[in-house]
């Protein structure tokens, strides 16, 4: 991208968006990078403690006549919101892409998945009900569902506008006033909707948006005594600190972590299908980071040597580029995460032998490693357990549904899995025995807006999206009268 458009879509500076205002940060500056050139693209005033506070000074202070607003006019604003993010999707697009460093057009897949979550629980606002509860003639018992309060929303850099939209649009459409902290290395995308929110009618005070370091701003907003409750979207080590914070204060927390995903290919497969979609999930879904990669690829042993042959073919045939070019696949976010990514290509040497294909970072400015895909023996090798938010693929082989449920099982991580097979009854059975928060039958990644999402073991708990994802931001009043008196 040239330096004039790169000036065209940013502003001058950036700086915590709290009760309706830009007001200046009192953290450590951060100047953001852009991950396909490492060049400097913008400063960001960063938030700190005193920052927090104040935020969530204003956001208790605007929730009482946010919630005590008509369901249908909270439900009014936010399709007001969404309307206002298409209308500058081409500018947020560019902005993300800047940021994260995704290929433009997965960037803008997911501003128009930001503005589908908006529009989605707008048409929600109005439609929270509670249930009567048979006691007998003598009582009428009813439940009602109430907002939290002030809500808590840590958010991660991978999807920075999806994922601030995922638990926001739910927060705001049920009644609470929200503080949101997104990633360092992509606040700005972040901070031009919470601008956007404001125009479209979102009270000041109602929506806050803070940039700000995980260590300061983020363990504050966490572990902060008048916030209500807390939604994390990030690593297992994270959120593990996050929820001691939340816990502390007796609050209600919601993690979706991380996934260590299998997709599991049977013989009756359609080979072709299966490839083309493992592939989309580890290589060109943000360049493997992403939570519900398929990291791991397990083959049944009659089909391996052929599946392997397509998956080389396919990998091989992937681009790889800065994201404004539009490629497969971009660069990772940050030096932080290439270093990380590099360390695990040396461990999968050292476990599997050479690749298959890729292992290499490429000799270019910018934060770029090749598609890599180990064969692995040892299912316990790290490449094999861990997960490592980039475009690394482990494969291993099954010989029959038992092994290959053994294995899909067999790691910490319980976020999503994928089952390829045109038996009906083996695909249930998959989906029956594989402790995983969602499976994918004959596809990767299916499911819309309305579809819950989460995960078991250590990729969290909560439910986001969907009807269930009110549930992290709502609680339940039971009201009973005795009518006979």
């Amino acid at each position: 991208m040239s330096e004039t458009v790169t000036h065209d879509v940013l502003r001058d500076r950036y700086r915590p968006l709290v009760g309706g205002e830009t007001v200046p940060g009192h953290g450590e500056p951060y100047t953001s990078r852009n991950p396909a050139t490492e060049e400097p693209l913008v400063d960001i005033e960063m938030g700190d403690e005193s920052d927090i506070d104040h935020a969530v000074a204003d956001a208790a202070a605007a929730f009482e006549d946010w919630w005590r607003q008509e369901p249908q006019n909270r439900g009014r604003v936010l399709t007001d919101l969404a309307g206002a993010v298409r209308e500058h999707s081409d500018r947020l697009a560019r902005l993300v892409t800047l940021e994260n460093g995704k290929p433009l057009s997965q960037a803008e897949s997911e501003v128009e998945g930001c503005a589908r979550y908006f529009e989605y629980y707008a048409g929600l606002a109005d439609k929270v009900q509670g249930e009567s509860v048979p006691l007998g003639p003598a009582h009428v018992d009813f439940t009602v569902r109430e907002p939290l309060g002030v809500t808590a929303h840590i958010v991660p850099w991978n999807y920075p506008l999806d994922l601030f939209a995922r638990s926001v649009a739910p927060a705001l459409a049920t009644g609470n006033a929200a503080v949101v902290k997104p990633a360092e290395y992509t606040p700005v995308t972040a901070l031009e909707v919470g601008t956007l929110a404001l125009e479209a009618g979102v009270p000041p005070g109602v929506l806050n948006v803070v940039p700000g370091y995980g260590s300061g701003a983020g363990a504050a907003l966490a572990g902060h005594p008048d916030v209500d409750g807390v939604s994390f979207t990030g690593s297992v080590a994270t959120g593990r600190e996050v929820a001691k914070r939340a816990v502390d204060n007796i609050n209600p927390v919601h993690l979706e972590l991380g996934g260590k995903s299998p997709s599991v290919v049977f013989p009756d497969a359609d080979l072709e299908n299966a490839i083309r979609n493992t592939v989309a999930g580890i290589f060109v879904a943000t360049t493997g980071q992403i939570c519900l990669a398929s990291s791991r690829l397990l083959l049944h042993e009659d089909i391996y040597e052929e599946a392997l042959d397509h998956l080389v073919a396919a990998t091989e045939g992937l681009s790889v580029g800065p994201g404004t070019d539009d490629p497969d696949v971009g660069p990772l976010v940050s030096e932080a995460q290439f270093e990380k990514v590099e360390r695990y290509l040396e461990a999968g040497e050292a476990a599997a032998g050479a690749p298959l294909v890729g292992g290499e970072t490429l000799d270019r400015a910018g934060y770029f490693v090749e598609p890599t895909v180990f064969e692995v023996d040892d299912r316990d090798a790290r490449v094999a357990q861990e997960e490592i938010f980039g475009p690394v693929l482990s494969v291993l082989s099954f010989a029959d549904e038992e092994e290959a449920i053994e294995l899909a099982n067999d790691v910490d991580y319980g976020l999503v899995a994928g089952v390829f097979t045109s038996d009906i009854g083996r695909a249930h059975r998959f989906a029956r025995d594989v402790k995983a928060g969602q499976i994918y039958i004959n596809e990767w990644a299916a499911g819309g807006k309305g579809s819950p999402f989460g995960g078991y073991k250590q990729s969290g708990f909560g439910r986001d999206k969907g009807l269930e994802g009110l549930d992290n931001y709502t609680q339940v009043k039971t009201v009973s009268a005795n009518i006979t008196v």
